[in-house]
């Protein structure tokens, strides 16, 4: 008897270990430059974010189109305070969780207005490095986690999960950069990778349809080991392509833009025009929808925060023709004021690693980290201002200004469409500063003297 007890026991904590699981809850959120003021005070908005992540209850945050948040106090790019992230942490998420949040380095290489900004559960999850980083208008960074797996002490092995923020240039007329965008994301993830790991690849990339080539680029590439998956098409099966959601109402239960009727109320920060667009997705690569590596995809998980299915052309607080039931009533109210986007999530289900076998991970070690596109100018001949771009940056709009003490001498709106271009400059001999300024960011500031 006694031997048979202890048999039942040890078969018991045996199968109760191989079986030990855990849910990581992943998050997509453009927060609509949170921290810059733009909408009002941080703290109002502390508040707000702190009522969405109670009910949420994220392990693994990304909010895109934050404020960017400035290095030092003297730093002319940045739009939020100093530590800003650190003010998220504290009286946003750990508001709400206590004790429970962490924030990724962050950069702003692009000298740009916004930024995304990862934040995960620190009981769960370790930060380990930025991988790759690429800046394009706004920088897109590759960011290393791992799983404080209940086994590490023992087995030393844990996994690994790479999370890419995005925020691609919104418009329909800019399909082509937004297309450049991701395609350089995924050539310097091919770099750094000799196959998709686990992989999340999310944010606000502004796509219209399954047609647009940074979509393809994802979703459909010649390489199919960087392939990834958008889950209501596959593994879910719940829509099938092609897609083009623009304005269309059999999407209307996807739709992320906008929670608003109006782009001036609650204030002028964001667009209106109540549900009309699928901006925001959460892109999973094949190891995770096909569970290879302890991190797997938990079916029909993918889901949009607010969105009752019932918001075409309305407001998310909209109670004319249906109230919006999808989630308690203030935190709609808090999604309403918080963004003019809607929060996109899916659920991982992690497997306890027992044995210390995992899959050797395919990150190439070795590989530079960050890539930048650069703006250069040659100084003027005659009246000519020559200015040179990467390939990467053609199909930008530009605002080309000179100033003189800080008076501006020349502005001129342009489009680059070569890697040199000529502007016409007729300034006077002396000592003047070029700004170079895109949608969002800074590309050059320079000082020149004409001869």
């Amino acid at each position: 008897m006694r031997r048979f007890v202890i048999a039942v026991l040890l078969v018991s904590f045996s199968t109760g270990l191989f079986a030990q699981k855990d849910t990581l809850r992943v998050m997509a959120y453009n927060s609509l430059y949170y921290g810059s003021g733009c909408q009002g005070s941080s703290g109002l908005y502390h508040a707000y974010l702190k009522t969405i992540v109670a009910y949420t209850n994220p392990d693994i945050l990304s909010l895109e189109k934050m404020g960017s948040i400035k290095s030092a106090p003297d730093d002319k790019y940045g739009t939020a305070p100093v530590g800003f992230a650190d003010s998220v942490v504290a009286y946003a998420l750990d508001a709400a969780f206590p004790g429970r949040y962490a924030h990724c380095p962050y950069t702003n290489a692009a000298k740009t207005n916004n930024m995304s900004v990862i934040f995960y559960d620190r009981r769960k999850l370790g930060f380990v490095s930025i991988v790759s980083s690429y800046a394009n208008i706004t920088d897109f960074n590759t960011y290393k986690l791992y799983y404080k797996d209940p086994n590490l002490a023992r087995t030393h092995d844990t996994t690994f999960l790479y999370v890419i923020p995005n925020h691609d240039l919104s418009g329909d007329e800019n399909e082509k950069v937004r297309g450049i965008q991701i395609s350089e994301v995924m050539r310097h993830t091919k770099e750094h990778f000799s196959r998709l790991p686990n992989m999340i690849n999310m944010g606000d990339f502004n796509v219209r349809s399954s047609e647009e080539p940074f979509y393809q680029t994802l979703t459909d590439p010649g390489d199919t080991n960087f392939q990834f998956f958008d889950p209501p098409f596959f593994p879910d099966h719940k829509l099938k392509y092609p897609a083009n959601w623009n304005h269309d109402v059999t999407y209307a239960s996807y739709f992320t833009t906008s929670t608003r009727e109006s782009a001036s109320v609650p204030n002028p920060c964001g667009t209106g025009g109540g549900g009309k667009n699928w901006y925001d997705h959460i892109f999973l690569s094949s190891w995770i929808v096909n569970n290879i590596n302890y991190i797997k995809y938990i079916p029909n998980s993918y889901r949009t925060i607010g969105n009752d299915g019932q918001r075409l052309r309305v407001s998310i607080n909209n109670r004319n023709g249906h109230i919006n039931t999808s989630a308690p009533q203030d935190v709609i109210e808090a999604l309403y004021q918080m963004s003019n986007k809607y929060p996109v999530m899916v659920d991982l289900e992690v497997t306890a690693n027992i044995n210390g076998l995992s899959v050797p991970d395919p990150e190439i070690a070795g590989v530079n980290v960050t890539s930048k596109e650069e703006v250069s100018i040659t100084t003027p001949v005659g009246d000519e201002l020559i200015m040179h771009f990467s390939k990467n940056m053609i199909g930008q709009e530009i605002i080309v200004e000179c100033f003189d003490n800080d008076e501006s001498k020349m502005k001129k709106t342009i489009m680059i469409k070569d890697t040199e271009m000529r502007v016409k400059c007729s300034l006077m001999p002396g000592n003047y500063n070029l700004r170079i300024v895109g949608h969002h960011n800074t590309m050059a500031d320079i000082d020149f003297a004409k001869q």
